[in-house]
């Protein structure tokens, strides 16, 4: 029907037509009781489809759905950051020990070695740069 509506599930046909002034009725048999029951169940199911649209519309609904994402979102990329830093820990710990968890000396010593060049240089150098400013002062 165009610009009308058809209420189908009522136990007798009945049409209408927006559009116009008509209103055509084809043999409704039910009691106004009836007719009243219907009226008053559809009117609930319509409070309660409104009440529905409320909460989804609701600030509050929609920040707390937005933080409900943001959230799933930081867990599942912490998740895989977490997946992919414990792999890399993996890899560089089976370069310094070798299956039976025994440190390998060959890769451990001049790793050490090297730290430990590094760290003095840079006292060392903290040292010069800390004693040339006590100097001009």
């Amino acid at each position: 029907m165009r610009g009308g509506v058809e209420l189908t599930d009522c136990p007798a046909q009945v049409s209408a037509d927006f559009g116009g002034d008509t209103v055509a009725d084809t043999a409704d048999t039910r009691t106004p009781a009836q007719i009243e029951a219907d009226i008053e169940r559809r009117r609930a199911v319509l409070a309660e489809t409104l009440d529905e649209i409320g909460v989804r519309v609701h600030p509050k609904t929609i920040m707390g759905d937005a933080k409900a994402r943001v959230v799933s979102n930081v867990d599942h990329t912490l998740g895989r950051a977490y997946v992919r830093v414990n792999g890399v820990v993996s890899e560089v710990k089976g370069q310094f020990v070798d299956a039976e968890g025994s440190p390998r000396l060959e890769r451990v010593v001049p790793v050490a070695v090297l730290l430990v060049g590094v760290v003095g240089l840079l006292a060392v150098g903290s040292r010069r740069r800390g004693g040339s400013a006590r100097r001009r002062r």
